[in-house]
Parts: C-alpha cells; sequence; structure tokens
C-alpha cells in the first residue's frame, strides 16, 4: 500500500469486495435474462452492462428501455431470489477482510455499506459473513433514486456520517461502482475479483489490489 493518510471513514461495495460472490450473480443474471427477457447474454454483457448498478438500470443497459415498473418489480424478485438459492451456505469473506475490519475498528475509523443490492440480499451476506456489527450504516440499492455510476450512492454513505466523499476511502471491484465513488470525490482502493487491475484503473481506481491482506498493517503504518 502506497497512500499512508488515514481516511476519516471507509465506505465499502459489498458484492465482489466483501465476498467473492459475482460468479453467483452473473449466473442469476444468465438464467433471469434468457427467462424473462429472452436474452442470452455473452460474458462481455455481463462483464460491461451487468456488473455494478440496481437492476432497472441493469435492464435498461441491456434492453435499450427502461423496463415497466411492474416487471422491473417482479424481475428484480426472482432474479436476487435465484441468486440466493445458488448463493446460500457458499459466501466466503474475502481473505485478509476479519482483520482489516478489526483494525478500522481499533482505531475509530467507521465503515459504511454503499451497495447496490437491497435489503435482502445485504442481510443475507453480512449475516453470512458475521461482519455486520462492524458497520456504522449502510446505503442500499433501495434507498437511491440513481443507482451506480451515479455518484449519489457514495454521496449518502459520506453524508450518513457528516463526512464529504472526499474525506473517505472507498473500496469496489466493479467499473461502474469505482466511477460512482472517484466522482462522489472518494479516493478508491479497488480490488481485482471481478475485474483486471489495468481496467479499475482506467475507470479512476487509484490502486488495485487482489484482497485485504496486510491492509491492517498499510492502516497502522
Amino acid at each position: 500500500m502506497t497512500h499512508r493518510t488515514p481516511p476519516k471513514a471507509v465506505l465499502f461495495d459489498m458484492d465482489g469486495v466483501l465476498t467473492a460472490n459475482n460468479h453467483f450473480h452473473r449466473q442469476a443474471w444468465k438464467e433471469l435474462a434468457l427467462e424473462l427477457l429472452g436474452l442470452e447474454l455473452s460474458e462481455h454483457d455481463l462483464d460491461t452492462k451487468v456488473d455494478g448498478g440496481r437492476n432497472p438500470e441493469i435492464i435498461e443497459r441491456l434492453t435499450g428501455e427502461a423496463p415497466e415498473a411492474d416487471f422491473a418489480d417482479r424481475f428484480h424478485h426472482a432474479k436476487e431470489g435465484r441468486y440466493r438459492d445458488l448463493a446460500r451456505g457458499q459466501l466466503r469473506p474475502v481473505a485478509g477482510l476479519a482483520e482489516y475490519l478489526t483494525g478500522l475498528r481499533d482505531l475509530g475509523i467507521p465503515a459504511v455499506i454503499v451497495t447496490s443490492a437491497d435489503h435482502t440480499n445485504t442481510d443475507f451476506a453480512l449475516s453470512a459473513l458475521e461482519v455486520a456489527h462492524f458497520f456504522a450504516g449502510r446505503v442500499t440499492g433501495d434507498e437511491v433514486t440513481r443507482g451506480k455510476p451515479d455518484p449519489q450512492p457514495y454521496q449518502m454513505g459520506a453524508a450518513l456520517l457528516g463526512l464529504r466523499g472526499a474525506d473517505c476511502l472507498a473500496h469496489e471491484d466493479a467499473v461502474n461502482g469505482v466511477r460512482s465513488a472517484s466522482g462522489a470525490g472518494c479516493r478508491v482502493l479497488a480490488l481485482s475479483t471481478t475485474q483486471t487491475a489495468g481496467v479499475l484503473l482506467k475507470a479512476g481506481a487509484a490502486q488495485v489490489e487482489p484482497d485485504f491482506t496486510g491492509w491492517r498493517s498499510w492502516l497502522e503504518g
């Protein structure tokens, strides 16, 4: 790690950051896009249109049209239910996560979740990973009016603590998430769990690491 100034807070995306669960989401998207949208998604579609953002916005990126509210709601519940069926009992924390979160707590640096997931999926993951107690608050996809890559989610995450985005460090794994966090003024240290380092740096990340191993010692450095 090269940036030694401690942040006032750390904002964490959830999927792909706390846990490497993206393959479950991608599989659910492939199945439900075929069943409900009649679309056979390519890996390129999954990389460029699906990762990062709320489901109605992703459907619009895939089809070119904003979905009707009733259909968007039906698709959301079907897709997220499929994801939970695939992921149940399979979620594991990214390497070094517990040590890093403990270090933040010990240094008095608050952590907040900023995720495109809804409340149900957020509770599902935090419970499975047993890390909910580390977070001072959360911003979920059903609380924002403009999802990632818009900066609103990270602006809201910082505001929960009375801070600006520029006061915060953000952790992301997706291009749209990096754009959201950097657009809010956060310094973004990304994880290469779902994208290559080059892609994440190009999107606006200041640094990319494979996981959280050794990050507590960086905080204390």
